[in-house]
Formats: structure tokens, sequence, C-alpha cells
């Protein structure tokens, strides 16, 4: 009998194949104490360099598979590897302690990762103890003498099945062989997760339990799609999914068609579909799923993959590259929003009991003009090579936004004194994800020239439910009638004083919102880069008058999320 086990949905596709259970080797030691540390010392180094020759093999052999940024996480290890502080950390523990080399690379390389995924304010820093531990694995098979799996070795098709897959797991992957990966760890951010959408693998990560169900050998079926692994298929079910795997096939290539289409209802309503990226070398992907320019550039990912604060001229050259390389399509850029989840190293926060109700965003940007005006100089700057908007995160009040745009126009000023009319073609808007902000649209859109909906954060507090809670996460509900009505709230304000209305957060990607924002006449829906063709493919056989009648009948006769999604399914046929 087949079973079926649920995880995290992380790479679209459908995969049928014998499982590959992946088990590292027994790096299990004696701990032991040593009369001579010098050379256990030695024996630390030769498996630090041993490791970093592993690594820049498996980078070599990945080029053909993987774009600079995935092959960024190697040079990454490679960094971590080489840091003289692990190794003096590591021969202090040899020296002081008199510990074998396999026990002082343990504790210390432990220590950083434990420290990384206790980190659960911020998953993305969580999330990177994988790279730690692997950095870990490889060092201590090379001081026990001790073969890691070579994925490369594989020649028949297989599923890959694993607790946690790291960068080097993945890197040597022929996605030829490897139909489809299941892992019991993991989310969205993860390098399994990143490296499998990369790959175009099918994945479902954060199982739980998945290596305890499994042996190798057993048939299984991964659906990407929705999250599910089933486990000894029957017949029939294989055929199902055969059959739902070739549909996504046609489906795929029916999307890869709109690529250079417009964005346009089946009335003939005109919409804009934008990509959120976060960092420059995110562009390529943008450009080759077709969309219609960057609605969200996360700048802060500019400051969390440095080890200091990005200089004027550092800043400048992304944001440039950017812009240049979308070729006249706009670019907007989020100001530096960090705190919540998103700390700093080098930039100590205050501690606080609710980090995501406290001190981050424009707040701190407000606070620390030395950190600000240098992001505002270099984004002025930037704006002579193409079209640039640039919007505030985590507006409150208009005082704040009244003082946010009066550094900006200080920066301009003080530049065009050199360069006149510099920066004078750039947008100002703000980011309505602040319950108080979407109450009073009204009079923030008499402030800015957009409004951009940031809905994962407009939700967490409209609910009052922390969004990495898993124990609230029921209460994620973009369909809430309430919810739909506050939004459509914020659109028709800005549309009142004739200017845009973009939406940013996960809503703006999700097909059973796209028909109720659609009829709110939301004006522009940035998302993934992996979700535009699907989305513009939906938007095309969509009527903005149907849609529109579907809103009002949801937010006037619907009481549960639930309820809106059965409308919306039914008046409108979506499946």
């Amino acid at each position: 009998m087949s079973q079926d086990i649920q995880g995290i949905a992380a790479s679209d596709g459908i995969g049928i194949a014998p499982v590959y259970l992946l088990t590292p080797p027994d790096l299990s030691y004696q701990k032991r104490q040593i009369d001579d540390p010098t050379q256990e010392y030695q024996r630390v180094k030769q498996a630090f360099a041993d490791s970093i020759a592993d690594l820049q093999q498996i980078k070599e052999n990945a080029k053909e598979r993987l774009s600079d940024k995935e092959l960024d996480v190697f040079d990454a290890h490679i960094t971590i590897l080489s840091d003289p502080e692990m190794l003096g950390q590591i021969r202090n523990e040899i020296n002081d302690l008199r510990v074998n080399a396999e026990e002082a690379v343990s504790k210390v390389t432990g220590n950083f990762a434990n420290m990384l995924a206790a980190m659960r304010d911020n998953k993305y820093m969580q999330e990177r103890a994988t790279d730690v531990r692997d950095i870990a694995q490889r060092t201590l098979s090379h001081l026990l003498g001790k073969e890691l799996p070579n994925l490369a070795a594989i020649t028949e098709p297989v599923i890959m099945v694993a607790h946690e897959l790291t960068p080097s797991d993945t890197s040597q992957m022929d996605p030829r062989l490897i139909k489809g990966i299941v892992t019991d760890t993991g989310g969205r951010t993860s390098h399994a997760a990143i490296m499998s959408r990369t790959l175009r693998i099918p994945a479902v990560v954060g199982t739980n339990v998945i290596t305890e169900q499994v042996r190798n050998g057993q048939r299984m079926v991964v659906d990407g799609l929705s999250g599910h692994v089933i486990v000894d298929p029957s017949n029939t079910e294989i055929n199902a999914y055969r059959q739902k795997a070739a549909g996504y096939s046609e489906q795929s290539a029916e999307w890869a068609q709109l690529v250079d289409a417009p964005s346009v209802s089946k009335d003939g309503k005109r919409f804009h579909i934008t990509a959120n990226i976060g960092t420059p070398d995110d562009v390529n992907d943008v450009i080759k799923q077709g969309a219609e320019g960057i609605g969200l550039f996360r700048s802060e990912f500019l400051y969390m993959g440095s080890d200091h604060l990005p200089t004027e001229d550092e800043q400048f050259e992304a944001y440039r590259r950017v812009i240049v390389n979308m070729q006249g399509k706009w670019v907007v850029v989020r100001t530096l929003d960090i705190g919540g989840d998103k700390p700093l190293p080098f930039l100590p926060l205050p501690r606080e009991m609710n980090p995501f109700l406290g001190y981050r965003a424009i707040r701190i940007c407000l606070d620390h003009p030395e950190i600000f005006k240098p992001q505002l100089r270099a984004l002025i700057r930037a704006s002579q090579y193409g079209p640039l908007s640039i919007m505030f995160p985590m507006i409150a009040t208009v005082q704040e936004l009244r003082k946010a745009k009066r550094i900006f126009n200080d920066c301009k000023e003080e530049l065009q004194a050199k360069q006149p009319g510099i920066g004078d073609d750039i947008r100002l808007g703000m980011m309505i994800e602040i319950p108080l902000a979407a109450v009073n649209a009204e009079k923030m859109a008499r402030e800015v020239d957009f409004f951009s909906i940031g809905t994962n954060d407009l939700i967490q507090y409209s609910f009052a439910a922390d969004r990495g809670s898993d124990a609230v996460s029921y209460l994620y509900q973009p369909l809430n009638p309430a919810f739909l009505n506050l939004v459509r709230h914020i659109i028709l304000a800005g549309h009142k004083y004739d200017i845009p209305v973009a939406m940013c957060g996960e809503m703006a990607g999700d097909k059973w919102a796209l028909p109720l924002l659609m009829g709110m006449d939301l004006d522009n829906y940035s998302m993934s880069s992996s979700g535009v063709l699907r989305t513009r493919s939906m938007m095309k056989h969509l009527d903005t008058t149907e849609c529109r009648h579907v809103v009002n009948d949801a937010i006037t006769n619907c009481s549960t999320s639930q309820e809106v999604k059965s409308l919306v399914r039914n008046s409108l046929n979506i499946k």
C-alpha cells in the first residue's frame, strides 16, 4: 500500500524513480589526548587544504550546470576554510586541551553551526548552518580517511533522499539522472531548494521523516507542485502522476511562448508583471523569464552578503549593473530593510522582545543618516543609466515618509551641485505593510509617486501572527475577506490620486488571489521570476469584469478564506 508524505514544495515538476538514500559515511571518532599539538595541528591544516582542493574540483565540474550565483557558495566555503580565525580557534583547542584534531574541528565548527541554527528569527542565517556542517563533514572525512558519497557516479535514474543536502551534494547531481529530491530538513530558501530550482529538478523539502520511512530501491513519486511524496505508489497512481507530469510539460511549453508577450487580461486590460530579486546576479533569470521589470530589489542582501557596510561606490556599481542589464525596463529598489529577521553582524542592534515590531528598516535609516545617505547617493548616481524607482519600507506615519523624502532631496541637491538634473527622473514610493499606513492610504498617496503593498508583513501585522511561527501559520490568510477589503482600500486610495499600485509580497504570485487582485485593478504584480510566465498565462484567460464581480461577492458575502477560495474556484473555473 502506498504512503503519502507531505513536505514543502520547493521546485516545480513531477519525478518518478527508485529511491537513492544518501547515507554519509560513519565519521564517528574517539576523543583522545595527544602528546604533540604541533603534529596534530598539521593534520588539521592538511585536511583543510585537501577540503579546499575538493571544493575547487567540484566547482570546476559544476560550471556547466550552475550559474555564477550558485557557484559562489563554493567560494564561500573555501573562504571559511581559509579563515585564520577558525584555524586559530582549532589550534587553541588543540594546544589548550591537548585533544586530537577530530575533536577540535568538531567542537569549533559545531559551536558555529549551532549558533547559526539558533537564529530562529532569521531563516536565511539559520539555514547557513548546513554550510558549516558541510565543511566540517568534509574535513573530518579527510582526517579519518573516509570517502564522502560520489553522486557523480550515479548511472541510473533515481530520486535523491537525504536528511539534508549540502551545496557539494547538489552541485554533483546530473539532472538527467536525478529525477527528484526529497529531504527531512530545509525550506524554500535552503541551498537544496535553490539549486534544485536552478537544475530544474522537482523537489520537496522539510518532510521531517522521509529518511526514516524509505529504503533504497523503493519506487517513489515526488510532486514538487504540491509538496506530496508518494512511497510505493500503485500502478494507477503512477499513471495518474505521469499524466500530471505530461500536463505540466505542456503547460511549461505554453508558458515559454509568452516570454516576450505583454501581460494582458482576456478582455484586453493591460497589467505589468515584474520580478523580485536579492542580488545583481538574479537579473539573468528575470530576463529569461520575461519579467517586465524589477518590482522589488531587496537591497539589504548587498549588506548581508558583506563583512562590512558597503561603500557608496560598491553600492553604485551593484545598482548600475542591474539597471544597465534591465535595458530600459523599470527597476524598483527598496532601501535598506534590516532588523526583525535580518540582522547585520557588523551593525549591532538592541536586543528586543518583539524585533518585528521594533527597531528596523526605515526606523534605523532615519536614525543613521551615515548609513542611509550613501545608499541614496549611490541610487541617485545609478539613475543615469536607466529608469529607477526608490521605495521606503516600513513606513507607519506621514512624518516618517516626509523625513525620508527630505534626506533623499538633500542627497540629490548635493549631487546636482556638480551634475545638474541628476536624479530628477527618479520616482519615490513607499511600501504599504503596516496597517496604520494602509488605513491612512489616501493621505500617504498625496506624498508619493507609487505604492507597493508588502503583503508578507501586512498580513502578519493585520492578524498579529508572526509569519515565522509554525504555531500560528494558519493565520497566514491572504484570501480573508477583511484583508481583501483592506487591500482594495489601498488600491482605490492610490488610484484616487493617480498613482500606480504594485504588490511585491507572496500574494502577488498566488493563483487564487490573482483574479481578485485583477478585479481590484492592481497595476503591478511583482513575484519570484519563476512565477512570471505562469501568472501571465493565467492572466490572459481571465476577464476583469468577471473578476470584479467575484471580488465584490467575496468581500460582501464571504466570511472565511475557505469560502473565498471556493468562490474563486467555482465562479472562474480555476483548478
